[in-house]
């Protein structure tokens, strides 16, 4: 059999590898990598920062989260920033979260707590927390993170608000899971890793889509200009990707990318806390306006067929005797596998994150089954979760 001679299935193999490869180079290039170039210019003083730090007030909404707040509280109430005031609202706790909230103010003169009423049930409490929280606060720009979650740094005000500038109304920042070890949270980290190089690579490329409420700031004033979450009340989540996806453009939004400004949250501790979060984002994913979603479906689908493509060849390669097609098969895997362990490697290392290697080809698969195993779970479930109620 000549070599070089390949038949019609051959060629179709071989062509689909090289254009899919193509795909997967050009997200990996112009998406993926953008968070590390972000870092990287930053580090050589390539970026304009603002010099100035403008009063901020940081909002937390806490429901039974005595011990998180206990733990975690300080972190925040003792930035090193001139002048900021601490929010926590206390949306309805049963627990000690009053207590310590009360104590931890005779120590704090920075920090103020309010409460949800108990008669807003019927809506999204979360979202009524956060409102209550910006109508309290004192300042323009607003800083927003969980009480299960603590700054990697006590720079991380002045890290974001670097980024204040006169024409920037929102500031997206990385958020990750305390590192814990075991299979399952090195699979957790990678997602969220993945899902960051995603949604802040395209707010670095002027197309911002969502922002994660544990580690972002926007001015008071772009709250109220867009009336608030009242074009999604009827939604139990979205109070920060949902909200960012409205009064987000290509000219107002900037990413803090600095590992000092990281925030990190608790470790997920079950596999079904973790599956609730991922399925509750799909939810409000559905109401994204832009192609940024379906750009992300593309990359995940061409993922997909390439895998396929690269197995496909490999058997008829073998089959058929053919090592040329076998051979460019195992080169393109591992092309693509080297391209990817340099570029999310690198982004990890950034963040003070562990690196992925022989984990890598095995999540590369695992990552979209998982989006797909919560797709399906969601349509079993339906949607009255996530509806007002």
């Amino acid at each position: 059999m000549n070599l070089f001679t390949f038949n019609i299935v051959e060629i179709i193999l071989l062509s689909s590898v090289g254009l899919f490869l193509i795909i997967q180079a050009i997200y990996y290039f112009s998406l993926y990598n953008q968070l590390h170039i972000h870092n990287k210019a930053a580090n050589d003083g390539d970026l304009i920062y603002e010099t100035e730090y403008p009063p901020i007030s940081v909002i937390i909404s806490a429901r039974n989260e005595s011990e998180n707040l206990q733990k975690y509280l300080p972190y925040v109430l003792e930035q090193d920033y001139p002048e900021f005031e601490v929010i926590v609202i206390n949306d309805g706790s049963t627990d000690e979260s009053e207590d310590v909230l009360s104590v931890f103010e005779e120590k704090y003169t920075n920090l103020y707590h309010t409460f949800t009423p108990d008669g807003a049930r019927y809506i999204s409490r979360k979202k009524l927390a956060v409102t209550l929280g910006i109508k309290a606060s004192k300042h323009n720009w607003l800083v927003f993170t969980d009480a299960d979650c603590r700054p990697a740094s006590n720079d991380w005000l002045k890290l974001m608000a670097r980024n204040f500038s006169p024409r920037t109304d929102i500031v997206l920042g990385y958020s990750a899971y305390e590192q814990e070890k075991g299979w399952f949270q090195r699979k957790v980290a990678f997602s969220n890793l993945f899902m960051s190089m995603r949604y802040l690579g395209f707010a670095l490329i002027d197309k911002p889509y969502m922002g994660i409420g544990r580690n972002m700031a926007y001015r008071k004033e772009l709250f109220f200009k867009n009336k608030g979450f009242s074009s999604h009340l009827n939604l139990q989540r979205g109070d920060d990707d949902l909200f960012i996806n409205e009064a987000a453009t290509p000219f107002n939004t900037r990413v803090e990318t600095s590992p000092d400004a990281v925030i990190r949250m608790e470790p997920a501790y079950s596999f079904k806390s973790w599956k609730e979060d991922k399925v509750s984002y799909l939810a409000t994913s559905h109401y994204y306006h832009g192609l940024q979603r379906y750009w992300l479906g593309f990359e995940t689908t061409s993922r997909l067929l390439f895998i396929a493509a690269i197995i496909a060849a490999i058997v008829v390669g073998a089959i058929n005797m053919q090592w040329i097609v076998l051979g460019v098969a195992v080169l393109a895997y591992i092309l693509r596998y080297v391209m990817q362990a340099i570029i999310i490697n690198q982004t990890a290392a950034d963040f003070g994150e562990k690196k992925y290697y022989l984990t890598l080809p095995l999540f590369d698969i695992i990552q979209p089954l998982d989006v797909l195993n919560f797709k399906l779970f969601r349509k079993i479930r339906g949607k009255a979760d996530y509806m007002k109620r």
